[in-house]
């Protein structure tokens, strides 16, 4: 399974080889749509003991063979120019193949950063320069109508991975969630579960997209699909929890300051939640709902 927004951004590439096609139209390059493509090894060490490994490497075999190396990048890092420029001499001397990097990235700052060119050599002559490919929030579509994101799925994943801090991943997300209405379970587990991982970076966006599949998407039955809807009630019931403590204190006409109010709804734990609403029934003050669960408000 993909347990991170990490791997969701480079392994949607291994399970939709043909989402390139897609980005590659939104970057506006003229990019031939391949006849074939190959999920590559992505492990490039070398024999001394240095393990180098890119995170998904694809081979698009067609008029214009080219390798593609795919890598999720979640913040600013000096030693990344480097070890993909190395990624793509290696690439280039061991299979004899064009190289492209492609570097995915959720928020514009680091997008930004990775797309600069990177000159290596002296200042003079740069013998070799580094120029990535960046998918991010920047250049990637919003895609906000159903009929887009069923038109290509993998794509509408991706915009929604991408654009998981931006205002509008509501109506993205919703998009999504419609377009996989119908569409065959074997064909929506993976696009569930790859979105749900690659919201990761946006607790609001996921939580919102377990809802999403709990009500929309309700009558798929897999373990994927399960899994995400049992999160989402879990979260659903602490959320219910917290909420009835705080109108219980309210109704009685006791003052909540913003700390306890926080201290509340900011707790995950139910049997904790059910033991301070159980106190806030009786508490003489707001803090004392605290007091018998071994804590100091």
């Amino acid at each position: 399974m993909v347990n991170s927004s990490h791997e969701a951004m480079h392994r949607i590439f291994q399970e939709y080889p043909g989402l390139f096609t897609g980005v590659s139209r939104a970057l506006g390059l003229p990019f031939i749509p391949p006849k074939s493509v190959t999920v590559l090894p992505t492990d490039l060490t070398e024999i001394q003991p240095v393990e180098r490994r890119v995170d998904t490497l694809l081979r698009f075999d067609g008029e214009e063979p080219i390798l593609l190396a795919v890598e999720a990048q979640s913040a600013k890092d000096s030693n990344k120019p480097s070890s993909w420029a190395y990624y793509l001499s290696f690439l280039f001397a061991k299979y004899k193949t064009p190289p492209l990097l492609l570097v995915v990235c959720q928020d514009r700052a680091t997008a930004e950063w990775a797309a600069q060119p990177v000159p290596i050599g002296p200042r003079w002559w740069a013998a070799l320069t580094l120029h990535p490919l960046v998918a991010g929030p920047h250049n990637m579509p919003v895609i906000t109508d159903p009929d887009e994101a069923r038109a290509d799925l993998a794509l509408a994943t991706l915009s929604a991975i991408t654009h998981a801090k931006n205002p509008d991943i509501n109506g993205i997300l919703k998009a999504l969630s419609a377009a996989l209405q119908g569409v065959p379970e074997a064909v929506a587990d993976p696009i569930i579960e790859f979105t749900a991982q690659g919201l990761g970076v946006n607790r609001r966006a996921g939580e919102l997209w377990r809802n999403l599949v709990a009500v929309d998407l309700s009558f798929y039955k897999s373990y994927i699909s399960e899994e995400i809807r049992d999160e989402g009630r879990a979260e659903a019931r602490v959320q219910t929890a917290a909420e009835d403590i705080l109108l219980v204190l309210e109704t009685r006409g006791l003052d909540v300051p913003d700390e306890i109010r926080e201290r509340v709804t900011g707790c995950d734990d139910p049997e904790l939640l059910r033991h301070w609403l159980t106190r806030a029934v009786t508490a003489p003050s707001a803090e004392e709902i605290f007091t018998d669960a071994g804590e100091n408000a």
